[in-house]
């Protein structure tokens, strides 16, 4: 169940292309272009509350080139990865499109990086790099949609336990403030 206080911010990637670049279309076809709605995205997480969850919405999202998937989601998400990041934001990455799948597992993957991402016909998955264990612990929280107290009480392999440590580092799970885990899913549809 998503907890209250964490109000997704939703932003229409779209949108961002016609305001920030004045072009008619939602094509992200330059990395000029994916660098204007990348510092958008940004200046919008400014009025977000921390933490914030953010959806960041592809639905309308007619083109994305590799290097627009780079500047829009692999920079963004390896951005918000460091010590020293802008604000405490996790992201989910809604509306992805079947032509939007390559060039967002290509560009993460080059990085060694993971994203969650919604496609358009099914539920929430991950999108770049993860090892067969982060992948199945994920399944588990997003299934549950949250655990509470110590997580890692929930499993019992030690290697699970290691994979819910670095799915929660790597930013695919919200852990809450006084302890456990959300699923990104879960938050977003709240």
């Amino acid at each position: 169940m998503a907890d209250a206080r964490f109000d997704p911010v939703r932003i229409d990637v779209a949108t961002l292309v016609r305001r920030s670049v004045a072009s008619l279309y939602s094509h992200l076809v330059t990395r000029p272009t994916g660098r204007a709605v990348r510092l958008a995205i940004e200046s919008q997480l400014l009025e977000a509350g921390d933490p914030s969850v953010s959806v960041i919405d592809f639905r309308e999202v007619t083109i994305l080139d590799y290097s627009c998937a780079d500047e829009v989601v692999a920079r963004l998400t390896r951005a918000y990865l460091s010590d020293d990041r802008p604000r405490d934001a996790f992201f989910l990455f809604r509306g992805v499109q079947e032509w939007h799948r390559e060039p967002i597992q290509v560009v993460l993957d080059r990085q060694s990086l993971a994203a969650v991402v919604q496609p358009v016909e099914s539920g929430v998955e991950l999108a770049g790099t993860v090892t067969e264990a982060e992948r199945d612990v994920w399944l588990e929280v997003e299934r549950l949609g949250s655990i509470e107290g110590d997580p890692s009480d929930h499993f019992d392999d030690p290697e699970a336990r290691a994979a819910l440590a670095r799915i929660v580092e790597r930013r695919l799970v919200f852990p809450a403030p006084g302890g456990g885990v959300h699923a990104l899913g879960a938050l977003a549809a709240g």
